[in-house]
């Protein structure tokens, strides 16, 4: 979940999913974790990673060993384009814009770990595909990672216009 304000360092139940957040100025948005019952109880550890963003994200995934599930979730100000363009194996040809270099990164980063961005894998309308909005522009920059093999966890991933 993006763009939510609740100040603190909580989990809370949500309609039947938990949702962690971690927030120390109510003016700033962020990026929030919301899971499915089902899989609640199978959190192990959120972490939240700010400076030498890319070398510590790197860190993090490789120490999850591969019967762990990994889910990345994130506002990684990158734009990964409507089209797979040479990235196939981690993007489904459902994005939104132009790709960014940022959103290479991004790219580059899920291929070497053998990610998917499960955002790129459904086909949606535009006001489900973007995530930040202003008088001047529309993005899409917050998005999911899942392991390739667990790509079939997701049954569906939009943003719900608010």
């Amino acid at each position: 979940m993006t763009e939510t304000r609740w100040v603190g360092s909580k989990a809370r139940d949500v309609g039947g999913y938990k949702l962690w957040y971690l927030r120390r100025d109510k003016h700033r948005n962020g990026v929030d974790i919301l899971v499915d019952e089902e899989f609640r109880g199978q959190v192990v550890e959120i972490k939240r990673v700010k400076a030498r963003f890319w070398e510590d994200l790197d860190v993090v995934v490789r120490s999850v060993t591969s019967a762990e599930k990994i889910v990345l979730v994130g506002d990684f100000n990158g734009h990964i384009g409507v089209l797979p363009g040479g990235y196939d194996d981690v993007h489904s040809s459902f994005g939104f814009g132009v790709r960014n270099g940022e959103g290479m990164d991004l790219l580059d980063f899920a291929r070497a770990f053998e990610l998917v961005v499960v955002n790129s894998s459904f086909p949606k309308k535009e006001d489900h595909l973007i995530t930040f909005r202003s008088a001047k522009a529309k993005t899409q920059i917050d998005f999911l990672l899942l392991r390739k093999g667990d790509r079939v966890l997701c049954k569906d991933c939009k943003v719900i216009p608010s």
